[in-house]
């Protein structure tokens, strides 16, 4: 019988959720094959998820647009309590609530060294970089589950404090795992400071985080774009302005009527590359969202780009964009003197102190992405509604552990 389940991907626009062996202390084969290193692993946890996520980057997998084979575990926005700690643990024991980034790192390499934990490369034999639960990212199992092995414990959990003020708090720290640092890097990287002018290029859960992140950073006007009503009407919701690109208006048109002249000091890209062109029926235009924020960002200005670029994309337009290779106007960045952030985001850089934001109760982000709590069987649910364009964050709770 089985001791643990798991969410994983069974086709285009299928998911279930499947019975999984319990977690071991051990390293993941491809992992341990490539990189030649032992299986063992008594630098890891094993955690008992109190909370985790769907993202908008697992629905890139489930929609059929990486090169996900079917079968594949998902989940990397992970919140657990540690149930068993191996041997080389010194610093997180059982009973303790801790957040997981889903960039998992060494600690002991170059990368982690200079703090670049989203690019390790100890974990994964492919390319730099891991995460749970995703493709090509090391063969690590997903953290949509009851249970996950979290290697090199003591470097990767962000443990809470306070384990009654955490629970209490679970719909906002869940956060911390991606999508709060993920947007918060948007924001930072793009250079929002006191007083900015700014765009969010895309209303789903990470342009929303970025979007509070913004205001967290002392932006004077936080522009959020999408062609989703009611995530539109999600981001007005918290304080920002809004502008809806199933209109045939120019961009910069749009962005003048809010902010008096037609560019910002700071752009995200928080949609990556199945972006849509503008206008009612518009269809796929990967490059679409990079194109615009150069557009309308100021001479100067930093572009924090989060959203999701992908190297294989077997649903791509053309056989350009199957390989992601996109038509930005690079001419127009290098004109302007843009300067680029992409890549996934190192959350260690960001987890603790946004912690301390949501602890003190500066930071709203669970009320900011809408946070939905719903049990591990209704995950199925919750990709379809999500896939449908719901403003809403599926927080799955496997255990009954969040309070109603």
């Amino acid at each position: 019988m089985s001791d643990n389940r798991v969410v994983a991907y069974k086709g285009p626009g299928q998911v279930a959720v499947e019975d999984i062996d319990y977690p071991k202390l051990e390293l993941p084969d491809d992992v341990v094959q490539g990189l030649g290193i032992k299986k063992k692993a008594p630098h890891a946890a094993i955690l008992k998820l109190v909370t985790t996520n769907i993202c908008g980057s697992d629905q890139h997998m489930v929609r059929g647009r990486t090169t996900a084979p079917v079968g594949q575990t998902l989940g990397h926005e992970i919140t657990g309590e540690v149930v068993e700690a191996g041997d080389d643990v010194l610093f997180v024991k059982p009973g303790d609530i801790c957040s997981v980034p889903f960039n998992i790192a060494c600690g002991r390499c170059r990368m982690c060294v200079e703090g670049k934990t989203g690019i390790c490369l100890n974990v994964n034999p492919a390319r730099a970089g891991a995460a749970y639960g995703y493709v090509d990212m090391g063969g690590w199992i997903g953290g949509q589950a009851e249970y996950v092995m979290v290697p090199f414990a003591d470097f990767n959990l962000l443990k809470f404090p306070d384990r009654d003020q955490a629970l209490e708090k679970i719909l906002d720290l869940t956060m911390l795992s991606d999508i709060f640092p993920t947007g918060y890097h948007g924001a930072y990287t793009a250079g929002v400071t006191t007083g900015s002018t700014v765009y969010v290029a895309g209303g789903g859960p990470v342009g929303l985080a970025a979007a509070h992140a913004a205001q967290l950073l002392g932006a004077s006007v936080v522009i959020v774009g999408d062609m989703i009503q009611e995530r539109l009407a999600q981001a007005r919701s918290f304080g920002c302005e809004t502008v809806d690109l199933t209109q045939d208006a120019a961009l910069p048109d749009m962005i003048e009527q809010i902010v008096g002249e037609p560019e910002i000091d700071a752009a995200v890209d928080a949609v990556g590359f199945e972006a849509r062109g503008h206008g009612a029926g518009a269809g796929e235009a990967p490059a679409t969202v990079l194109n615009d924020i150069m557009t309308i960002a100021r001479a100067g200005a930093q572009l924090g780009i989060p959203g999701l670029y992908v190297t294989g994309d077997p649903g791509g337009i053309d056989e350009d964009a199957k390989i992601g290779q996109l038509g930005v106007r690079l001419g127009l960045g290098w004109a302007k003197s843009h300067s680029f952030t992409t890549g996934q985001c190192p959350v260690k850089q960001y987890n603790r102190q946004l912690m301390n934001l949501i602890l003190t109760g500066k930071a709203q982000i669970a009320k900011a992405v809408n946070a939905t709590t719903i049990s591990l069987d209704q995950a199925p649910q919750g990709y379809q509604e999500f896939d449908g364009g719901a403003a809403k964050k599926y927080v799955i709770d496997p255990h009954g552990m969040v309070a109603a």
